[in-house]
């Protein structure tokens, strides 16, 4: 129905926004990556849970496919260490502009893990997003440390794609994402416990902090992920990841608006980002006529 798709895309427009203002979330929370990146994992496991149990899903899943669910979940907890750390040594706008190489990532580990060549074009754009890459390493070297950050934050989220499609398509969405997170939780409670990090310091929050979690943990995180699944429903996946690609543009839009000078760049940086996202739009696009 035309109504349903009207309302899935303004929907999927949502989303991505919400998923853009994550990036502002964690510039505005005054935890360090770890205990930020391990309370939201574990504040989201209380909602997807809920809703698990409201929806009643089954949790029967055989123990190798468990055990295939919990290292995803070391991938995408990793993904979110490096990705909060890059905006805490450098900025949102730096870290967003790299983590949209992700989908470029995907172009090469897909054919590595599924045995498929490698394509002559994604070869090309991946020589164009590397001259996008040179453009921001040259003209905001001060950020190096946190550029590295947020394109290892890209690669993670690259191949945590590529492991969580092969389970997508057997496995029910919130009973992948439940013990995902519940992995994630596991690995980061195993390095705190090891590192002697779990102490009354670590539970000190203060009270915008908690509420600034509740938000990232509740409708970025729980929220945005399930009502991702729903808009599938009624639209395809190539516009589903065009409009997701537009999460770094809405990122750093919302983030010069929150943090003003301190997110402003210069125009060659500006330039460079232009460069990565066109890239990565062009090749979804060039992919779309292909098939």
């Amino acid at each position: 129905m035309p109504s349903d798709k009207l309302k899935s895309y303004l929907r999927l427009h949502l989303i991505v926004f919400i998923w853009g203002f994550t990036a502002v979330l964690g510039a505005l929370i005054s935890l360090n990556a770890l205990p930020l990146v391990w309370f939201r994992m574990s504040i989201a496991l209380v909602f997807i849970a809920i809703y698990i149990a409201y929806k009643r899903f089954s949790l029967k899943i055989p123990t190798k496919t468990i055990i295939g669910f919990l290292f995803a979940g070391l991938i995408i907890a990793l993904h979110w260490l490096t990705f909060f750390k890059a905006i805490k040594v450098s900025n949102i706008s730096v870290t967003l502009a790299c983590l949209s190489t992700g989908a470029l990532f995907t172009s090469f580990l897909d054919p590595l893990l599924r045995g498929r060549k490698i394509i002559w074009y994604e070869v090309f754009f991946g020589i164009i997003v590397v001259i996008g890459l040179f453009i921001i390493f040259e003209v905001e070297g001060e950020y190096t440390h946190g550029i590295l950050l947020a394109l290892t934050s890209a690669f993670l989220s690259a191949l945590f794609s590529v492991i969580n499609s092969k389970f997508a398509q057997t496995y029910n969405a919130s009973v992948i994402s439940f013990f995902e997170i519940l992995g994630g939780i596991l690995f980061l409670s195993l390095y705190l416990v090891f590192t002697h990090s779990f102490n009354a310091q670590f539970f000190k929050i203060s009270a915008s902090d908690w509420m600034y979690l509740g938000i990232l943990s509740s409708i970025c995180t729980a929220y945005a992920f399930i009502a991702s699944v729903k808009v599938m429903q009624y639209l395809s996946s190539y516009t589903v990841m065009l409009t997701i690609n537009l999460e770094p543009l809405y990122g750093i839009i919302l983030a010069v608006i929150v943090f003003k000078d301190k997110e402003k760049m210069s125009p060659a940086f500006y330039l460079g980002a232009l460069i990565i996202l066109a890239t990565v739009i062009t090749n979804g696009i060039v992919k779309h006529y292909k098939k």
